[in-house]
Protein backbone atom coordinates (compact mmCIF):
# COMPACT_ATOMS: atom_id res chain seq x y z
CA UNK A 1 0.00 0.00 0.00
CA UNK A 2 1.42 3.41 -0.96
CA UNK A 3 2.08 6.06 1.66
CA UNK A 4 -0.81 8.18 0.28
CA UNK A 5 -3.22 5.27 0.40
CA UNK A 6 -2.10 4.29 3.90
CA UNK A 7 -2.59 7.85 5.14
CA UNK A 8 -6.06 8.11 3.57
CA UNK A 9 -6.97 4.82 5.24
CA UNK A 10 -5.79 6.22 8.59
CA UNK A 11 -7.94 9.33 8.10
CA UNK A 12 -11.00 7.19 7.32
CA UNK A 13 -10.42 5.11 10.43
CA UNK A 14 -9.88 8.20 12.61
CA UNK A 15 -12.71 10.33 11.25
CA UNK A 16 -15.33 8.31 9.38
CA UNK A 17 -15.91 4.88 10.96
CA UNK A 18 -18.55 4.56 13.69
CA UNK A 19 -20.12 1.56 15.38
CA UNK A 20 -23.75 1.32 16.48
CA UNK A 21 -27.00 0.65 14.60
CA UNK A 22 -27.38 2.44 11.27
CA UNK A 23 -29.75 2.33 8.28
CA UNK A 24 -27.80 2.61 5.02
CA UNK A 25 -28.84 4.20 1.71
CA UNK A 26 -29.39 0.65 0.45
CA UNK A 27 -32.03 0.18 3.17
CA UNK A 28 -29.88 -2.40 4.94
CA UNK A 29 -29.20 -2.14 8.66
CA UNK A 30 -25.57 -2.19 9.73
CA UNK A 31 -23.59 -2.25 12.96
CA UNK A 32 -21.05 0.15 11.46
CA UNK A 33 -21.23 3.30 9.37
CA UNK A 34 -18.69 5.08 7.23
CA UNK A 35 -19.50 8.80 7.15
CA UNK A 36 -17.14 9.76 4.36
CA UNK A 37 -18.19 13.42 4.54
CA UNK A 38 -16.13 13.68 7.74
CA UNK A 39 -13.12 12.91 5.55
CA UNK A 40 -14.10 14.39 2.16
CA UNK A 41 -14.03 17.95 3.49
CA UNK A 42 -10.66 17.62 5.25
CA UNK A 43 -7.77 19.36 3.44
CA UNK A 44 -5.21 16.57 3.70
CA UNK A 45 -7.72 13.87 2.80
CA UNK A 46 -8.94 15.79 -0.26
CA UNK A 47 -5.37 16.15 -1.54
CA UNK A 48 -4.66 12.46 -0.98
CA UNK A 49 -7.94 11.36 -2.50
CA UNK A 50 -7.45 13.52 -5.59
CA UNK A 51 -4.05 11.95 -6.19
CA UNK A 52 -5.39 8.42 -5.62
CA UNK A 53 -8.32 8.98 -7.99
CA UNK A 54 -5.88 10.33 -10.57
CA UNK A 55 -3.71 7.23 -10.13
CA UNK A 56 -6.78 4.99 -10.44
CA UNK A 57 -7.97 6.60 -13.70
CA UNK A 58 -5.04 8.30 -15.46
CA UNK A 59 -4.35 5.21 -17.60
CA UNK A 60 -7.74 5.72 -19.29
CA UNK A 61 -8.65 7.91 -22.23
CA UNK A 62 -11.49 9.71 -20.44
CA UNK A 63 -13.01 13.15 -20.75
CA UNK A 64 -14.84 13.26 -17.41
CA UNK A 65 -14.94 12.06 -13.83
CA UNK A 66 -17.85 12.26 -11.41
CA UNK A 67 -20.80 10.49 -9.87
CA UNK A 68 -23.93 10.77 -7.77
CA UNK A 69 -24.38 13.75 -5.45
CA UNK A 70 -23.33 14.43 -2.65
CA UNK A 71 -20.26 12.26 -2.08
CA UNK A 72 -18.97 12.42 -5.64
CA UNK A 73 -18.92 16.24 -5.72
CA UNK A 74 -15.83 16.78 -3.52
CA UNK A 75 -14.29 13.63 -5.01
CA UNK A 76 -14.65 14.92 -8.58
CA UNK A 77 -13.25 18.29 -7.57
CA UNK A 78 -10.25 16.66 -5.90
CA UNK A 79 -9.62 14.48 -8.97
CA UNK A 80 -9.89 17.46 -11.35
CA UNK A 81 -7.29 19.36 -9.32
CA UNK A 82 -4.91 16.40 -9.47
CA UNK A 83 -5.43 16.05 -13.22
CA UNK A 84 -4.68 19.75 -13.65
CA UNK A 85 -1.50 19.54 -11.54
CA UNK A 86 -0.40 16.66 -13.78
CA UNK A 87 -0.99 18.79 -16.89
CA UNK A 88 -3.99 16.75 -18.05
CA UNK A 89 -7.41 18.13 -18.90
CA UNK A 90 -10.60 16.56 -17.55
CA UNK A 91 -14.17 17.64 -16.85
CA UNK A 92 -15.81 17.04 -13.48
CA UNK A 93 -19.51 16.31 -13.22
CA UNK A 94 -22.15 15.14 -10.80
CA UNK A 95 -25.48 13.39 -11.16
CA UNK A 96 -28.48 14.68 -9.23
CA UNK A 97 -30.63 12.16 -7.42
CA UNK A 98 -33.56 13.90 -9.05
CA UNK A 99 -33.87 16.75 -11.54
CA UNK A 100 -34.50 20.24 -10.25
CA UNK A 101 -37.86 21.76 -11.14
CA UNK A 102 -36.22 24.77 -12.78
CA UNK A 103 -33.31 25.63 -15.06
CA UNK A 104 -32.15 22.93 -17.46
CA UNK A 105 -33.83 20.22 -15.33
CA UNK A 106 -30.93 17.95 -16.22
CA UNK A 107 -29.83 15.31 -13.75
CA UNK A 108 -26.22 15.48 -15.01
CA UNK A 109 -24.43 18.70 -14.10
CA UNK A 110 -21.13 19.44 -15.80
CA UNK A 111 -19.84 19.14 -19.33
CA UNK A 112 -20.54 15.50 -20.26
CA UNK A 113 -21.81 14.76 -23.75
CA UNK A 114 -22.59 11.89 -26.10
CA UNK A 115 -19.45 10.04 -27.11
CA UNK A 116 -17.49 10.96 -23.97
CA UNK A 117 -15.79 8.27 -21.91
CA UNK A 118 -15.94 8.86 -18.16
CA UNK A 119 -14.95 7.40 -14.84
CA UNK A 120 -17.83 7.16 -12.37
CA UNK A 121 -16.82 7.60 -8.73
CA UNK A 122 -18.56 7.17 -5.40
CA UNK A 123 -17.54 7.26 -1.78
CA UNK A 124 -18.95 4.14 -0.10
CA UNK A 125 -20.70 1.30 -1.90
CA UNK A 126 -22.88 -1.39 -0.32
CA UNK A 127 -25.12 -2.92 -2.98
CA UNK A 128 -24.02 -0.54 -5.74
CA UNK A 129 -27.52 0.86 -6.25
CA UNK A 130 -26.48 4.51 -5.95
CA UNK A 131 -23.62 4.26 -8.42
CA UNK A 132 -25.83 2.35 -10.86
CA UNK A 133 -28.22 5.37 -10.82
CA UNK A 134 -25.33 7.61 -11.85
CA UNK A 135 -24.20 5.18 -14.56
CA UNK A 136 -27.71 4.99 -16.02
CA UNK A 137 -27.94 8.78 -16.31
CA UNK A 138 -24.51 9.04 -17.93
CA UNK A 139 -25.35 6.31 -20.42
CA UNK A 140 -28.69 8.03 -21.25
CA UNK A 141 -26.60 10.99 -22.44
CA UNK A 142 -24.72 8.69 -24.81
CA UNK A 143 -21.50 8.71 -22.82
CA UNK A 144 -19.77 5.48 -21.82
CA UNK A 145 -18.35 4.40 -18.50
CA UNK A 146 -14.68 3.40 -18.74
CA UNK A 147 -14.23 2.58 -15.04
CA UNK A 148 -16.03 2.76 -11.70
CA UNK A 149 -13.97 3.70 -8.64
CA UNK A 150 -15.15 3.96 -5.05
CA UNK A 151 -13.29 4.77 -1.88
CA UNK A 152 -14.71 1.91 0.23
CA UNK A 153 -16.53 -1.22 -0.91
CA UNK A 154 -18.54 -2.72 1.98
CA UNK A 155 -18.42 -6.11 0.19
CA UNK A 156 -22.20 -6.52 0.16
CA UNK A 157 -23.03 -6.78 -3.53
CA UNK A 158 -21.56 -3.75 -5.32
CA UNK A 159 -18.99 -5.79 -7.26
CA UNK A 160 -21.73 -8.10 -8.51
CA UNK A 161 -23.99 -5.17 -9.48
CA UNK A 162 -21.08 -3.67 -11.43
CA UNK A 163 -19.94 -6.93 -13.06
CA UNK A 164 -20.08 -5.45 -16.58
CA UNK A 165 -17.82 -2.54 -15.64
CA UNK A 166 -14.14 -2.15 -14.78
CA UNK A 167 -14.70 -1.71 -11.03
CA UNK A 168 -11.85 -0.78 -8.70
CA UNK A 169 -12.38 0.16 -5.06
CA UNK A 170 -9.51 1.95 -3.33
CA UNK A 171 -10.31 -0.04 -0.16
CA UNK A 172 -12.62 -2.80 0.92
CA UNK A 173 -14.18 -2.81 4.36
CA UNK A 174 -11.71 -5.54 5.32
CA UNK A 175 -8.86 -3.13 4.53
CA UNK A 176 -10.34 -0.96 7.29
CA UNK A 177 -10.25 -3.92 9.68
CA UNK A 178 -13.99 -4.64 9.66
CA UNK A 179 -15.64 -7.94 8.79
CA UNK A 180 -18.44 -7.16 6.29
CA UNK A 181 -21.09 -9.59 7.48
CA UNK A 182 -20.72 -9.17 11.22
CA UNK A 183 -19.72 -5.50 11.24
CA UNK A 184 -17.20 -6.15 13.97
CA UNK A 185 -13.63 -4.94 13.97
CA UNK A 186 -11.10 -7.59 12.97
CA UNK A 187 -8.23 -8.30 15.34
CA UNK A 188 -5.34 -5.94 14.64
Amino acid sequence: MTDKKQRLKELFLERAVSFGTFTLASGKTSSYYINSKKVLFHAEAVALLGDLLFEATSDLNIQGIGGLEVGAIPMATAACLSYHRAGKSIEGFFVRKQAKGHGSQSRVEGNVKAGDRVAVIDDVLTTGGSVVQAIEEIEKLGASVARVVCIVDRLQGAREALAEYDYRPLFTIRDLGIEPDAGVPLAR
